[in-house]
């Protein structure tokens, strides 16, 4: 029995990007196109339609832009699953991303085999912010809602929840930090960082780091 081809939706307001990224995905024996859209609103009733297991959605599009799009389709199809693809590597773009549900954020400039890779991690359920430039602006998204948002407590529902050194670990996390920094920062040793950050992905339900972090972004548990 064959696998499941990865189902791949295109919205993007530019015929040529459209056109490039449709022969891209339609040439790969893993994957199949199933549709484009101009805007927003058609992207969403396309999915709809469609049922895409990845949909690449462009920011700034017509009638309803992609921020919006992805956060209602989200609601309508929760299982589809979103990667912002932009020219504009502004931090306010990648914050409200995750918030609306996005699994990926990738430049328009990234090489083919990187986002060939990120759809394939995608549907593996990964998150993609892996390149330097989606961290450093995760980065400053963090540093700049600080300034204007609460920390919340621990993440409710949750069988175990955080305990509050574990949530402080969450947030250095969030920050960039890597374990060695969080040490000298929190005054504990690496060891501990790490048994902390091993305790925080078993309860949280995350693979790595980097899906950490978009979750606790995106379920506001961290600023």
């Amino acid at each position: 029995m064959q696998p499941e081809r990865i189902r791949v939706l295109i919205a993007d307001d530019q015929p040529l990007i459209r056109n490039g990224l449709g022969f891209i995905i339609k040439v790969q024996k893993d994957m199949e196109w199933c549709g484009e859209a101009s805007n927003g609103h058609d992207a969403v009733n396309l999915a709809l339609k469609e049922r895409p297991h990845i949909v690449l959605m462009d920011v700034q599009m017509p009638e309803l832009d992609g921020i919006e799009a992805t956060r209602e389709l989200k609601r309508l199809l929760p299982d589809s699953k979103v990667i912002i693809l932009t020219t504009f590597d502004l931090e306010e773009y990648v914050y409200e991303g995750i918030r609306a549900g996005a699994v990926g954020y990738l430049l328009k400039d990234a090489e083919p085999e990187e986002l060939l890779g990120s759809i394939r991690a995608a549907s593996r359920g990964e998150a993609i912010y892996r390149t330097s430039a989606a961290a450093k602006l995760i980065t400053e998204a963090l540093h700049q809602s600080a300034q204007t948002k609460q920390q919340s407590n621990s993440p409710p529902n949750l069988p175990d929840p955080l305990t509050e050194r574990e949530l402080e670990v969450l947030q250095e996390m969030a920050y960039g930090l890597k374990n060695e920094d969080i040490a000298a920062k929190l005054h504990i040793s690496e060891s501990t960082v790490k048994t902390h950050v091993h305790r925080i992905l078993q309860k949280i339900g995350a693979e790595d780091r980097t899906q950490a972090v978009v979750l606790a972004i995106r379920s506001g548990w961290v600023t």
